[in-house]
């Protein structure tokens, strides 16, 4: 079973094989953590726990800070080196690191005038501990549609109660990882804690290298590889590399809706495909597909984890039945506590606390097989002459095209329609067509689900997550309607 207990995490570590880092050196890595440890806790305080931000670009590197941080029980906020000027001020503004771990992102916070003004700040304005706060607590950073910057705090529990998850429903002792995902982020961060506390092996390789067809020297056969669907898709455009992903244990496959025709390409080289839900808060995936399951044709987020509840309510906060579909509301051992530096508080915290969940934004259903379907997020849900578009649907539809290599939709106020269903996307080539992707999407669409403004771009705003920022493609579209040369698709039916 993973250790979920408050261990000495340099124990942990001293346990693994000479051979857990597959591509690189194990041992360096050891060292590297013991510098690191007595370089933090020099100058330590025993009563006051460091604030410190690990932003190493390098995966060595950022593991060895990782353990190292870990042991000295300090708050660790786990952040993209990647992160521009104005990301980086959103941070700053919610909290002042002790230390920041990450040779580049030191060289660059100094260079655009961060660390002289945040340094001062710090020392004019101490923080003050958080009161009841549960140390020491891992923040992981997630950002929503609107593109606002926030941290998940989660503890060594909560992450290792989703490993114990993850091994109970795979029936696995050790979990060997193959990493292609930012290791600040959640997805990335949970590769490494499955490996690392279950005894089992990690390799990591930038995407694009994988993308470009250099494979870690690993047998597929006994690792777990995490892809989003626009990775899949990249990856099953060679074929030499489909057929190795085929030979992976289980490919998960998470982070935003898959559309048909790519899980169809996917059962064409028998990948064993997990589709998963689950998110920063409760420390990846609560539901996932069984590959055995997606092979025969499912294409639902498979069935709940062992460590989590989820039911489908009503607005009203009833428990819905099967095939009805309703918000997804959760509780489970990996929950977050909150986001810094509130834990689940005042009206989250008092529905947390009286019902025993915590209500998503989510909306879902369950099938008479209790296998969990995602419908789409209710604050996305475009109302158009009285019927409801999910954007998830009409995205998986563009995108099944190929005539595009992103898209998302939006809903755009409209006095006579509500709203009306707005696709920003970015086309294929410079043939692609409106005409053409309107008839491509004839026969896989309900005529009210069809978007009725397109709005060409060179890219979608998304962030260092990839998620995509509702609020700027607002802008973007709004200025794209009022324009002049524009010419919407509205008719009178």
């Amino acid at each position: 079973m993973a250790i979920n207990v408050t261990t000495n995490i340099l124990d942990i570590a001293s346990r693994l094989p000479d051979n857990w880092l597959i591509g690189d050196d194990s041992c360096e890595i050891g060292r590297i953590v013991d510098r690191t440890f007595q370089q933090l806790t020099q100058n330590q305080s025993p009563q006051t726990p460091q604030t410190i931000f690990i932003a190493e670009s390098e995966p060595v590197q950022f593991i060895a800070s990782f353990i190292a941080a870990r042991a000295t029980k300090s708050q660790i906020f786990l952040c993209n080196p990647n992160w521009v000027k104005s990301e980086w001020q959103q941070v700053f503004n919610l909290v002042q690191p002790d230390i920041i771990l990450g040779k580049n992102t030191l060289q660059n916070l100094t260079e655009i005038g961060f660390i002289a003004s945040i340094l001062d700040r710090h020392k004019n304005n101490p923080q003050s501990p958080i009161p009841n706060y549960q140390l020491p607590s891992i923040m992981i950073p997630t950002g929503g549609s609107s593109g606002k910057i926030r941290f998940a705090i989660h503890t060594w529990e909560t992450l290792t109660a989703s490993v114990q998850g993850f091994q109970q429903y795979f029936e696995l002792e050790k979990i060997n990882s193959f990493c292609v995902l930012p290791l600040y982020h959640v997805s990335g961060i949970m590769q490494f804690m499955r490996s690392f506390t279950t005894a089992g092996k990690l390799a990591i390789k930038p995407f694009k290298e994988l993308e470009n067809g250099k494979k870690a020297h690993i047998e597929p056969e006994q690792f777990f590889i995490s892809l989003v669907p626009t990775q899949l898709q990249r990856l099953l455009q060679n074929p030499d590399t489909a057929n190795w992903l085929s030979r992976f244990h289980t490919v998960l496959l998470g982070g935003a809706p898959a559309w048909p025709e790519l899980l169809g390409t996917a059962r064409k080289y028998q990948i064993k495909l997990a589709l998963t839900y689950g998110m920063t808060e409760t420390a990846s995936q609560i539901a996932t597909l069984k590959p055995a399951d997606f092979l025969a044709g499912n294409n639902s987020s498979g069935h709940i984890l062992p460590h989590a509840q989820v039911t489908i309510r009503s607005s009203k906060g009833e428990i819905l039945c099967c095939n009805q579909v309703g918000n997804i509301a959760v509780n489970a051992k990996s929950l977050a506590l909150g986001y810094y530096p509130d834990k689940f508080g005042d009206s989250l915290r008092d529905s947390f606390a009286s019902r025993k969940y915590l209500q998503l934004d989510d909306l879902g259903f369950f099938d008479e097989n209790n296998y969990l379907n995602i419908v789409g997020r209710n604050s996305d849900k475009i109302i158009t002459g009285g019927e409801n578009v999910f954007p998830a649907e009409v995205e998986a539809a563009i995108k099944s095209t190929n005539l595009v290599t992103d898209v998302s939709i939006i809903g755009l106020l409209d006095k006579d329609w509500g709203q009306v269903v707005t696709a920003i996307y970015v086309p294929a080539n410079s043939a692609v067509t409106i005409t053409a992707l309107q008839a491509a999407i004839e026969d896989k669409l309900s005529k009210f689900k069809r978007p009725k403004n397109w709005v060409v771009v060179e890219q979608l705003p998304r962030n260092s997550q990839g998620k995509v920022n509702r609020e700027q493609l607002q802008e973007i579209a709004l200025k794209m309607v009022r324009s002049e040369d524009f010419s919407p698709l509205i008719d009178a039916d």
